[in-house]
């Protein structure tokens, strides 16, 4: 029987285009917005994807601070995110989050009789 081998899988092989790029960091938001470390995860597959290199020089960071900032283990502050954001020319915004009552807690209308 022949041993399978196996390939190492990384995302960032697969973001070509800013749509790619969107639709990863939304389905993660989606996903794990409620984990700072797992966006930051996120992130740094984005900027891996996009040239880490580069994208530390259109932030104004060293490479090594910007990839700690993105890895699990960083803490990046809102202003590293912002920059991060619109090197790769990404717009953050904030909708409303879906609730489980927002459905039965709209006002009903009746015709009036």
């Amino acid at each position: 029987m022949a041993k399978e081998v196996f390939s190492r899988f990384d995302a960032a092989d697969y973001l070509k285009t800013n749509e790619d790029i969107a639709a990863f960091l939304d389905a993660a938001m989606e996903e794990g917005g409620d984990d700072p470390e797992y966006i930051a995860v996120v992130l740094g597959t984005i900027a891996r994807a996009r040239n880490m290199s580069q994208l530390a020089r259109d932030t104004g960071l060293s490479r090594e601070g910007l990839s700690r900032a993105l890895s699990g283990n960083g803490n990046p502050t809102m202003a590293t995110l912002m920059k991060v954001a619109k090197a790769l020319d990404l717009k953050i915004q904030v909708v409303p989050a879906p609730s489980a009552g927002a459905a039965s807690s709209a006002p009903e209308h009746r015709a009036a009789s």
